[in-house]
């Protein structure tokens, strides 16, 4: 194996190795974006929840 070869051999490795964690980053800020999504609707749905008993609270007024 010539010296060409094994650098040509080391650059695919090292661009092989680079894609890989750029496809793992973006698996998780696929998940992260997920979770924040989930998060936001919980914290909309309490928000509502509070709304209606404060409604509630003072239609019984």
């Amino acid at each position: 194996m010539s010296l060409d070869d094994k650098f040509d051999a080391a650059k695919d490795k090292v661009q092989g190795k680079s894609k890989e964690a750029e496809g793992k980053a973006e698996g998780l800020m696929g998940k992260a974006k997920d979770k924040l999504s989930e998060a936001k609707d919980k914290v909309e749905d309490v928000v509502d929840d509070v709304k209606d008993k404060f409604e509630k609270k003072s239609d019984d007024k």
